[in-house]
């Protein structure tokens, strides 16, 4: 075997190709037919879109294995561990797995340079054949169309909002990024989109294949229940109605939007999988994922509220702080840092009414933005924010606590690395 363990398998990976993103689908599909790779599992969902895949997965996966079925999920990026990314009926793959699966990639590709993401789909798609699946759950990694996972043809596809991000690689407006997500729709076979203001883009192209694409608000939707007097809420489509539904155990009015566009895939499935009513609620209530709105307790403060979240673009930002509000009479403050690829200045101004005062700093990655130039956009949207900058993630956590006082909200956002890195501290 190359490496004994996953942090230098990991290490390795992260070396081995000349860019961290290298979209297309030759190199990884000739990979994989070396490596004989089957059909993941009998029934393949296929997540994309800007913001909400994780939600969407994490749902979905909760739903199917509570149902009974044998659930595969591969997700990114993962937040504390690299295992996170590969689920096997609700359980992380364990290192040793991880490590033979590279193995067997390592030794298909040859001379085949391969990205750390497109190594990780391959080692997936590997360890799900192994598995004996009912259900594989599959995330894109970026955009869709010339993603490492859209060589696998999705029996259903689920595309969430579609928004700003990336623009680099996907293109620098909504349609041209919907129709790189709409690469995962596949002719004669269902789609289900979030987005009640889809691309035309995207209706095009699953007009042009012939996929049937159920739109929420027009195929599918939900209302809160006037029949109940706390938070729940009722979904339809056409005829079918499931009511008395509680809100989803992951935080967010907007996380109901999701939930429905799940709801409307195992509809969709109900000829090759049946989940009952009673399941789907009590699914929905306890389904958890790190990272979104979460809430840790904090001993330096008591009395502060810590809040963290991986939004990291500026729709997931104004969805975040329109849910959190202002505490109460409190004030609220932002540790923030983000990747230097991201738009930051709209970040900050999605966040900025919201937030009394801002720490600013960075992160150990090559792609991260660097305190100055954070604390620089900031200035630039408002020139008199209240902004402190902190060479390191704990002193800028440190720092928003020591100041906060009982009633008050700290909240970490603008990247998967902060949120993790700030997680990792022991306050």
């Amino acid at each position: 075997m190359r490496f004994l363990t996953l942090n230098e398998w990991l290490a390795w990976q992260e070396s081995l190709h000349p860019r961290s993103i290298d979209l297309g689908l030759d190199r990884v599909a000739a990979v994989a037919g070396e490596m004989g790779l089957p059909k993941p599992a009998p029934t393949v969902i296929v997540v994309a879109g800007t913001n909400g895949k994780g939600s969407c997965v994490a749902m979905l996966e909760r739903l199917l294995l509570d149902a009974g079925f044998r659930t595969g999920a591969y997700t990114s990026p993962h937040l504390l561990r690299y295992n996170e990314r590969i689920r096997i009926c609700g359980k992380e793959v364990e290192d040793e797995a991880l490590c033979a699966a590279f193995q067997r990639v390592d030794d298909a590709r040859a001379e085949v340079s391969l990205s750390y993401f497109e190594f990780g789909t391959l080692a997936a798609l590997d360890l799900f054949g192994l598995a004996e699946l009912e259900v594989a759950i599959l995330e894109v990694g970026l955009g869709g169309r010339l993603d490492a996972v859209n060589m696998v043809d999705a029996d259903i596809s689920l595309i969430t909002r579609v928004s700003l991000d990336h623009q680099d690689w996907l293109g620098s407006d909504r349609e041209s990024i919907g129709r790189e997500k709409a690469g995962i729709l596949r002719p004669d076979r269902p789609g289900v989109c979030v987005d009640r203001d889809p691309p035309r883009s995207l209706l095009a192209h699953a007009q042009a294949i012939g996929s049937e694409l159920l739109v929420l608000g027009r195929d599918f939707d939900w209302q809160d229940d006037r029949q109940s007097n706390d938070d729940r809420w009722a979904w339809k489509s056409g005829s079918t109605i499931l009511d008395d539904l509680p809100a989803p155990g992951i935080p967010g009015v907007f996380q109901r939007d999701n939930a429905s566009a799940v709801l409307m895939v195992v509809h969709r499935l109900k000829e090759r999988m049946r989940v009952d009513a009673a399941g789907v609620a009590r699914s929905l209530a306890t389904v958890t994922l790190a990272g979104r709105q979460q809430r840790l307790r904090q001993r330096r403060q008591p009395g502060v509220e810590l809040v963290f979240d991986v939004a990291h673009n500026p729709d997931a930002v104004r969805a975040l702080f329109g849910e959190l509000g202002r505490p109460g009479r409190g004030r609220q403050y932002s540790v923030f840092a983000c990747m230097a690829d991201k738009d930051v200045e709209g970040m900050v101004a999605n966040a900025m009414d919201a937030v009394d005062a801002w720490k600013v700093t960075t992160f150990d990655d090559p792609r991260a933005l660097g305190v100055k130039a954070a604390a620089a956009s900031i200035r630039a949207v408002r020139p008199d924010a209240e902004v402190r900058e902190h060479a390191r993630v704990r002193d800028a956590l440190e720092a928003a606590l020591d100041e906060a006082a009982p009633g008050d909200r700290v909240v970490v956002f603008g990247s998967f690395r902060i949120v993790a890195e700030a997680m990792e501290q022991d306050i």
